[in-house]
């Protein structure tokens, strides 16, 4: 599989067609979730020059996304980090994650942080063996079981 990574604005066609698989994913995980239910990652966070967002295409499929936003002057986090099912488990997620985090350091980042809940197991497989480290809550997030952070 020859995936390319292309920065898009969150609000674009490909971005909106992802998000709404990630949310249908997340509210079978979580029946009450809601995308209002946790921190923002609007389309004017995960903008450049504070934030990014990348949509990965599969030819002219688009297979995965994730974006960062500004938490403050030192640290991004990571949001709506999805990838297809069919494309899951050939390293997709952890390409995204690593691209995240070179974008995260151009920024002028010098750590990332991110939550998951203890229903997506293989999330935090990844964020755990990617090097994140648990960390205290940081913000507030009610479907949140685990906070990470790594140092870019």
């Amino acid at each position: 599989m020859t995936v390319e990574l292309r920065d898009e604005p969150l609000d674009g066609p490909a971005a909106q067609a992802l998000l709404q698989a990630f949310t249908h994913d997340i509210v079978e995980r979580y029946p009450t979730w809601t995308p209002d239910s946790g921190p923002s990652a609007g389309p004017q966070d995960l903008a450049p020059p504070a934030g990014r967002f990348v949509v990965a295409y599969d030819g002219d499929v688009p297979v995965g996304c994730a974006g960062f936003k500004r938490l403050s002057t030192e640290i991004a986090e990571v949001k709506r980090m999805y990838v297809a099912p069919a494309r899951r488990g050939v390293g997709l997620g952890r390409r995204l994650l690593q691209h995240l985090e070179q974008a995260a350091r151009q920024a002028g980042y010098v750590a990332t942080r991110l939550d998951t809940g203890d229903r997506q197991p293989e999330a935090l497989a990844l964020y755990r063996d990617a090097g994140y480290r648990e960390i205290d809550d940081y913000n507030g997030n009610p479907f949140a079981t685990y906070w990470f952070e790594k140092e870019l």
